[in-house]
C-alpha cells in the first residue's frame, strides 16, 4: 500500500490536474482555508476588561510620587498631577455609576502641553505618570510627521501603536496616554518669513480629530500584522471584522522646547516699555517670561487656534541650575548614577561618588545647557577611561573624587599604581556610607505611600532591608518596596492560615516580622516558607500551652522566631505566675 500523501501535496496535485483540464480558473479550496463560522461572544460589555484599571489616586498622592523622582518643576508637577488624576477619576466615576463614560456635547478633554528646554524632565514625568497609573503609554516624535506633511495615516499610527502597547487589548488601550515630543517643530514658520507652511499646518490638522474624538481604523494597508489578523479572523468566523478604537478617553500630552516663545511672551507682557523698565535683559531672565505663556502666544508662535484649543492645559518647566543638577545626582531614584553603577558592577567593580565630586559634576553639566542630559555627557566623558581600563585589572572599587573629576587621566594612573591604597579605601567607605544614609532618608519619606498602597509600616530593620534590596539586588526603590511588601503579606497570610487550621490566633510583633523577612531574603526564599518551617513546632508547642493554660491567642516576638523553646517556657511561666497571683 502506497503512502497516503500529505494534504498539502494532495491539494497541489489536484490543483495542477484540474488546471490542465479546465483552465486556471478552477482551484481546490483546502478545508483549512474555508471559513468556519463561530458564535459571537455574548454578554460582553464595554467595561468587561476594565477591572484591571484600578485608578483612584488623588492629585496630592501623585504629586508626592513625582517629587521622589523629579527635582524642581513644582508648578508643572502640580498641574500634571491634578489634571491627569481628574481625567482618570472622571472615567472611574462614570464606570462606578454603571454607565459608559461618554463625554457630553462640547466636553473638553484635559490634553496637556508641556513647555520647557531640553533635559528638564518632560518625557520622564509623563513616563512616571503612566507607570504609576498602569495604563498603556506610547511616545511619538512630531518631527517624523512633518516629513510627510498632512498624511493623516501617520498620525493615527500612534493610536495603533498604543493598541500594540496594550497587548492588543482595545478596552485597555482606549484609556492610554499618547505623548508627542518636539511638538514645537510642527509650528508654522509663517510668522518668521511671511508665508504659510503647508506641511506643518497639515500635521496640526491631522492631529485635531485624534486629540478630541474619532474612530481610528486599526487595519490599514501598510500594516501587515493587522492584515494577517483580519485574514485569520475571517478564516475562523466567516465574517469581516471592523476593528476601530475611539480616542475620546485617550489622554494626549505634547511637549517641546519652544525656542523663541519667551520673546513673544515678553513682547506681549512688556508692550515694548520704555524708560527704566525698557532695559536689556539676559537670556536667563527672558526664560522667566514663559511662566506667563497663554494660548494667544502659542498661536502667534505658529499653531492654529483649533490645535491649541484641544490642548487647554499648559504647564511650563523651568531650566535647571547647577544646584538642581546636584540635587538630581543626590536622589537615589535618579537613573544617571544608578546606570553608571550598573555599568561598573557588570565587571564586579563597586563605584561611589564623594559629595564634592557630585557638585563639580553638576557645575560642569550646567555649562552645557542641556539639563539632565548634560550630567550623562559629563560623567561619561570623565569615567570612560576607567570603564575601559579597570575591567582588565584586579581593582574592585572606584571612588570618584574631586581629583578624578579634574584630572581623570592622572588619577587613573595613580589608582593602577597603588590599587590597595588605605586612604582611598577609607574615603570609599565613607562615601558609600553617605550614599546609604541618603537612600534610607528617601525610604523614610516614602512611608505614607507604603502605608497607603501596601499597608506596610516602616521600622529601622525594614528600612535597612529595603536599602539592601536596592543596593545588592540591583532593584529600583519601587521594585524593592514591592518585594518587601510581598514578604510582609505572606506573614499576614500565614497568621490567617494557622488560625483556620489549628484554631489558634497568632500575631507576630514587628520585630518578629522583620526577622522572618530577613531570613527569607538571606536564604533567597519566601516568608511563607520560613513560617511553614516552624509551623510544626509551633503547632505542637502552642497546643500544649493552650491545653495547660486555655490560652488561644499568642503574641510572637523575635525571641519566638530565634529561640522557640525559651519563648514557650516564658509563656507558661508567666501564665502560672499570673494564676498564682490571682489565687
Amino acid at each position: 500500500m502506497e503512502k497516503i500523501p500529505d494534504p498539502k501535496e494532495l491539494e497541489k496535485e489536484l490543483s495542477e490536474y484540474l488546471t490542465k483540464k479546465y483552465g486556471s480558473r478552477i482551484k481546490v479550496l483546502a478545508p483549512h482555508w474555508v471559513a468556519k463560522p463561530e458564535k459571537d461572544d455574548e454578554g460582553s460589555s464595554p467595561a468587561a476588561n476594565l477591572s484591571q484599571i484600578k485608578f483612584d489616586l488623588k492629585p496630592e498622592e501623585l504629586e508626592a510620587y513625582l517629587d521622589e523622582y523629579v527635582i524642581k518643576q513644582d508648578l508643572a508637577k502640580s498641574i500634571l498631577a491634578t489634571k491627569v488624576c481628574t481625567h482618570f477619576n472622571r472615567i472611574r466615576h462614570s464606570l462606578e455609576l454603571g454607565r459608559d463614560p461618554k463625554p457630553g456635547v462640547g466636553s473638553i478633554k484635559n490634553n496637556i502641553i508641556l513647555v520647557g528646554p531640553t533635559g528638564v524632565g518632560k518625557t520622564y514625568l509623563v513616563k512616571l505618570i503612566a507607570k504609576k497609573i498602569g495604563v498603556p503609554f506610547i511616545k511619538g516624535d512630531a518631527t517624523k510627521f512633518s516629513e510627510t506633511g498632512y498624511v493623516g495615516g501617520d498620525v493615527e499610527d500612534l493610536v495603533r501603536d498604543l493598541v500594540y502597547a496594550a497587548g492588543d487589548d482595545l478596552e485597555l488601550a482606549q484609556y492610554g496616554i499618547i505623548y508627542i515630543d518636539e511638538i514645537d517643530k510642527i509650528a508654522s514658520a509663517g510668522h518668521a518669513w511671511g508665508g504659510p507652511d503647508v506641511s506643518r499646518t497639515g500635521v496640526q490638522r491631522a492631529l485635531l480629530k485624534p486629540m478630541e474624538e474619532t474612530e481610528v481604523d486599526l487595519k490599514v494597508a501598510h500594516d501587515p500584522v493587522s492584515q494577517i489578523q483580519a485574514i485569520e479572523h475571517y478564516r475562523r468566523t466567516g465574517k469581516k471584522e471592523k476593528r476601530t478604537l475611539n480616542t475620546r478617553h485617550i489622554l494626549f500630552i505634547v511637549s517641546g522646547a519652544f525656542n523663541g516663545l519667551d520673546k513673544i511672551v515678553k513682547e506681549r507682557v512688556s508692550k515694548q516699555e520704555i524708560g527704566f523698565r525698557g532695559e536689556i535683559t539676559s537670556r536667563e531672565l527672558d526664560r522667566t517670561f514663559l511662566k506667563q505663556v497663554t494660548a494667544e502666544d502659542l498661536i502667534k508662535f505658529g499653531f492654529e487656534s483649533e490645535f491649541i484649543g484641544r490642548l487647554p492645559v499648559i504647564a511650563v518647566l523651568e531650566e535647571l541650575s547647577a544646584a538642581d543638577l546636584y540635587e538630581i545626582l543626590l536622589n537615589p531614584n535618579n537613573p544617571i548614577i544608578t546606570s553608571k553603577k550598573r555599568d561598573f558592577q557588570a565587571y564586579g567593580i563597586d563605584i561611589a561618588f564623594e559629595d564634592q565630586a557630585l557638585k563639580m559634576l553638576a557645575e560642569q553639566a550646567a555649562l552645557e545647557k542641556t539639563g539632565a542630559r548634560g550630567l550623562v555627557s559629563v560623567i561619561e566623558r570623565i569615567l570612560i577611561q576607567f570603564e575601559k581600563r579597570l575591567p582588565s585589572t584586579p581593582v574592585e572599587y572606584l571612588l570618584v573624587t574631586p581629583e578624578v573629576v579634574e584630572h581623570p587621566g592622572d588619577e587613573l594612573a595613580r589608582l593602577l599604581a597603588d590599587p590597595g591604597n588605605g586612604e582611598r579605601r577609607e574615603r570609599f567607605q565613607q562615601a558609600a556610607a553617605q550614599e546609604r544614609q541618603i537612600l534610607k532618608e528617601s525610604i523614610w519619606r516614602r512611608e505614607p505611600e507604603l502605608l497607603t498602597r501596601f499597608h506596610l509600616p516602616l521600622t529601622v530593620a525594614r528600612v535597612e532591608l529595603l536599602a539592601d534590596q536596592y543596593q545588592q539586588w540591583d532593584f529600583d526603590l519601587k521594585t524593592a518596596f514591592e518585594e518587601i511588601a510581598r514578604l510582609y503579606d505572606q506573614v499576614r497570610r500565614f497568621e490567617d492560615k494557622f488560625l483556620d487550621n489549628h484554631a489558634i490566633q497568632l500575631h507576630f510583633e514587628p520585630d518578629a516580622e522583620d526577622e522572618i523577612m530577613q531570613q527569607a531574603v538571606s536564604r533567597e526564599t519566601s516568608a511563607m516558607a520560613v513560617c511553614e518551617e516552624m509551623s510544626k513546632d509551633l503547632e505542637y508547642a502552642l497546643k500544649l500551652v493552650r491545653d495547660r493554660t486555655s490560652q488561644d491567642h499568642f503574641l510572637l516576638t523575635r525571641e519566638a522566631i530565634c529561640d522557640l523553646d525559651t519563648y514557650l517556657n516564658r509563656v507558661i511561666r508567666e501564665h502560672y505566675q499570673t494564676t498564682l497571683y490571682r489565687e
